[in-house]
């Protein structure tokens, strides 16, 4: 912008100014020139990493510059390289989909059973990364890992170390699924550093990486449960939170048992509830329950809690026990069953 003139009188004060399209294409020529260049230069360096055999190196380089013109990918722009004349969008993506193809990703075991508890079962699943025609392992290569299929907890960034390699960390099974699978990848994120741009991710998730996976045969843990349910100190008929506490842990995943050797969880439920004071006609009962899980191998409690002097209100103290049932109840659906899943999948 270029101010022509300005003007003022006793209440306003004018500035004029102008914005030369001649001056503007200039600058934005300018700054295509620049972006060229040091697209230019990252191209140089990525060949000559190419050819001294580090892939990694070349890879971040290409995507530097890469970033460096990503604005302009939608422009044929022609230029002169070691005397052969490329075009520029197409040299990036075909340069960095030729390496990506040397790059071979395998990971060790292709099948394992791994059981819903996954502390317990003790697995490792090692990504490798080597060159295809000469076999030899790749280090540093930024690798994802993610849930192909399933769900859980696995941490999502690695890097592979001298001999190529890099274990993965899974350390949930959310789903239910008999049948889930671990997959590892390049990372071509870690590679845009930081803030990657809008039209970087898009066109990185359609460039095709190198990949491996790992299929999990998921076993369902085994549960023996005991419980005592009693309203004011006589058993109920209906165990209505023992109830609720099977259903639930059947539906994440998780197998009853009658049998305590066979299993690998025992948990047990207990509560009774207590007369409380009389205002009028209203009769007030307070509930207790306490929920244990131990693991049945070394007997280790990994799991405590206790809904404590739940109340509840109705016209005699049978039904007022039973309203503290209830609310009882409500509060282990919205606080206490997403808690205890989370620790008995650890």
């Amino acid at each position: 912008f270029e101010q022509v003139d300005a003007w003022e009188d006793e209440r306003s004060y004018w500035v004029y100014y102008r914005l030369s399209k001649a001056r503007y294409r200039e600058i934005k020529e300018e700054q295509k020139r620049n972006a060229v260049t040091l697209w230019l230069d990252f191209f140089t360096k990525a060949k000559q990493s190419e050819r001294n055999g580090d892939l990694v190196q070349a890879l971040g380089f290409y995507f530097q510059g890469f970033r460096a013109v990503e604005k302009y990918l939608a422009e044929p722009i022609r230029l002169e390289f070691e005397g052969k004349e490329i075009l520029l969008t197409n040299e990036i993506l075909s340069n960095i989909q030729t390496l990506l193809d040397r790059i071979e990703v395998t990971s060790v075991p292709g099948e394992l059973t791994v059981n819903r508890r996954v502390a317990e079962s003790g697995i490792t699943v090692t990504a490798r990364a080597i060159l295809k025609e000469n076999k030899r392992p790749i280090t540093g290569l930024p690798l994802r890992a993610l849930f192909e299929k399933g769900a859980g907890d696995v941490f999502p960034d690695y890097k592979t170390d001298v001999n190529g390699q890099a274990r993965i960390l899974l350390t949930k099974i959310a789903s239910r699924d008999l049948e889930q699978r671990v997959a590892v990848k390049v990372n071509l994120q870690a590679m845009a550093g930081q803030n990657a741009s809008e039209i970087y991710t898009l066109v990185t998730d359609k460039i095709v990486v190198p990949k491996a996976s790992t299929l999990l045969n998921v076993q369902r843990p085994l549960v023996y449960v005991t419980s005592v349910e009693k309203s004011l100190g006589q058993p109920k008929n209906q165990e209505q939170l023992t109830n609720r506490l099977k259903n639930f842990i059947t539906q994440a995943g998780f197998e009853l048992t009658d049998d305590k050797k066979k299993a690998e969880l025992w948990m047990d439920i207990t509560a009774d509830s207590e007369r409380g004071s009389q205002s009028g006609s209203i009769f007030i009962t307070f509930a207790t329950t306490v929920i244990k899980v131990v693991t049945v191998k070394d007997g280790k409690e990994i799991y405590a809690t206790t809904l404590d002097r739940v109340k509840g209100y109705s016209l005699d103290y049978e039904r007022s026990s039973q309203e503290a049932y209830n609310a009882s109840l409500k509060m282990l659906e919205n606080e206490k069953l997403p808690e205890l899943l989370n620790v008995i999948l650890q």
